[in-house]
């Protein structure tokens, strides 16, 4: 019953979008650098670990419902070094590959990105999604510890990462198969920085509507997982952080769209 109505919950979100701006705002949409964004539905979810089927850390918890309420796009792919040396003009990757997710950039250099982004499209606005938006995207629907079910054995059809076996660097984007959602890469190659200021304590008392994290703090929260991560290190709910000027070759990013702003 649980995962029935949250099903539905999902479906009043794509109802939603489609009222909020018809079927043109529910297509994927392409920008002028090739960066390819799908469209997420508001809609209701439960954030966070649940223990009693994932072996989930302390800061994943206490697992709670939390409201998207808006709509918004979110990047098909992690940012490629293609589409970062369109915008910043060098490459600070380990990896090198056009195709393959840039790395070794830090929250900050994210938001240069970002603000040169916004100036050249001049079209809504590019951000980083909240941790809150990141979870709800990468569950797509879901209520498991991976959208694709509970079993971790299926994780290396969706993901590059560290397990069975090291793969040693990241790979080009979507070469793995999509969440339900169209998103690929949620989990694996990179791990991805997120908006928000990291709070330990944060789900205990957050908003239950579209949280943005704390509002000061001394590091910014990161999603997702990464090339040589293993499984236990690669569900919806994993959270991870660090100084927003840090870099490292397991660090990259993913971009958020609101049209119209």
């Amino acid at each position: 019953m649980k995962r029935l109505n949250f099903l539905f919950l999902s479906l009043l979100g794509a109802v939603a979008l489609l009222g909020l701006g018809g079927l043109a705002a529910a297509e994927d949409i392409v920008n002028g650098v090739g960066m390819e964004f799908v469209p997420i539905p508001p809609g209701a979810f439960h954030m966070g670990a649940d223990l009693n089927f994932e072996d989930g850390a302390k800061h994943e918890t206490p697992r709670r419902q939390v409201t998207i309420a808006r709509p918004f796009y979110l990047g098909k792919h992690e940012v490629t070094q293609g589409q970062w040396v369109a915008i910043m003009g060098d490459n600070p990757s380990r990896f090198k590959g056009r195709d393959n997710p840039v790395d070794t950039v830090s929250w900050a250099d994210a938001q240069a990105f970002l603000e040169k982004l916004n100036q050249r499209e001049r079209k809504g606005r590019y951000r980083l999604p909240t941790e809150a938006e990141w979870e709800y995207s990468a569950r797509a629907g879901t209520d498991t510890a991976y959208f694709f079910g509970d079993d971790s054995r299926a994780l290396s059809a969706y993901a590059w990462h560290g397990e069975p076996s090291d793969i040693g660097s990241t790979r080009p984007v979507g070469g793995k198969n999509a969440n339900p959602w169209g998103l690929f890469d949620i989990y694996g190659n990179v791990l991805e920085w997120a908006w928000d200021w990291f709070g330990e304590d944060y789900y205990a008392s957050g908003p239950a509507t579209d949280p943005t994290g704390p509002a000061t703090g001394s590091a910014r929260s990161i999603r997702g997982c990464a090339w040589p991560n293993v499984a236990l290190y690669c569900r919806s709910a994993v959270r991870r952080w660090s100084s927003p000027d840090y870099r490292g070759d397991r660090l990259g990013f993913r971009v958020a769209f609101e049209a119209g702003r």
